[in-house]
């Protein structure tokens, strides 16, 4: 592969209804680094991602990327802007894949929201419905798996108390909250009755393994959160959106990446709302992914098909959550409009996935 600028991650313009106002944020910039003050500032928006809003700023011949919590929604842990910057900034030290962050504003007179600034990573993003062009041959979109299931062994081996993560999270217990609190979430969002959807729920509750080996995860890990190195996209230099990483079972962490594995063969109703590149030829099979895993990390996988089934229902009810805030008209991007068919299909797909219970004919 000719490997040009042309694939590197780009901003595009600011979304309606999620503008910033430059002038105050050029205000703060100067305050907050001399070297800014009376240079020109400018504000462009990545058009990927549902949740937390990202931004390249441009001062003079600088760039850094600003973060902030989505428009309409109140500022609980997932977007809590103070919270991801304390990861980054103990993180970022002894992860070099996490981005260094700059500074923290907790002001909200600056862009309406608390916010902060990070560095930005240059590098190449892989998401479905990628130009044909920019689909990485077979071999090397195996290479990239191979990197992604690695990078997530990495993480998981992090010595959160020695980088002063201690008390990001509390993992005794972790597994009964994660089940008992995405249910409790999805009720508050419930806008259709979907019965695949309460089945998994309960059968969650009662599956449920006793164990539980802590560990730092990311919470959200798949191939858009990962940036590649422009010259070689097998190696993974930075990964990205943090707002939901805490201390937990790492097998959840895997289970989700697995739930947004989509497959050549499965339901066509799950294939459309796939999130990730995954049937790219070449890109191993859940099966082989769950492998990897394990040979990565040392980390036995017995009960993987609960945890599977946990991360299905989990994307379930976060799309169930933006397609809640579509419905009541906290947003009117019309990417919404439709969600609710992937709720469907991700609920249905858990449901089938709870009642093999074997991973042997799970995958």
């Amino acid at each position: 592969m000719t490997v040009t600028r042309r694939w590197l991650d780009a901003p595009a313009p600011v979304r309606d209804g999620q503008e910033i106002d430059v002038a105050r944020l050029g205000d703060y910039l100067a305050a907050a680094f001399p070297d800014l003050a009376a240079v020109p500032v400018t504000v462009e928006q990545f058009p990927s991602g549902y949740s937390n809003l990202t931004y390249l700023v441009r001062a003079g011949d600088r760039a850094v990327v600003l973060r902030r919590p989505p428009v309409g929604v109140e500022i609980a842990t997932a977007h809590d802007m103070g919270r991801e910057h304390r990861i980054l900034s103990r993180l970022a030290p002894v992860y070099p894949k996490a981005p260094r962050p700059l500074a923290f504003c907790a002001d909200d007179s600056v862009i309406g929201t608390p916010f902060y600034l990070m560095e930005r990573v240059e590098g190449v993003i892989l998401r479905k419905g990628m130009p044909e062009l920019m689909t990485p041959s077979p071999e090397l979109a195996g290479r990239i798996a191979t990197a992604l299931i690695d990078t997530l062994a990495e993480l998981h081996a992090v010595d959160y108390e020695t980088v002063g993560l201690g008390e990001l999270g509390r993992p005794d217990g972790y597994v009964r909250r994660q089940v008992e609190g995405w249910t409790g979430r999805y009720r508050r969002a419930e806008t259709d009755s979907i019965p695949d959807a309460d089945r998994v729920a309960s059968w969650l509750h009662d599956e449920m393994p006793v164990r539980s080996e802590p560990a730092l995860i990311h919470n959200d890990f798949k191939h858009d959160n990962v940036v590649l190195d422009p010259d070689d996209w097998s190696r993974i230099v930075a990964v990205l959106d943090w707002e939901m990483a805490t201390l937990g079972d790492p097998l959840t962490d895997l289970g989700t990446t697995l739930a947004y594995w989509a497959e050549p063969d499965d339901p066509p109703a799950l294939l459309e709302t796939r999130l990730s590149p995954t049937l790219i030829p070449g890109t191993p099979r859940r099966a082989d992914v769950v492998e990897a895993y394990a040979r990565a990390s040392g980390r036995a996988v017995d009960d993987i098909v609960f945890y599977y089934v946990y991360g299905l229902f989990k994307v379930a009810v976060i799309v169930q959550q933006l397609y809640h805030r579509y419905v009541t008209g906290r947003t009117s991007d019309p990417r919404f409009e439709r969600l609710i068919d992937g709720v469907r299909a991700l609920s249905a797909a858990a449901w089938q996935a709870a009642r093999k219970r074997r991973i042997d004919d799970l995958f």
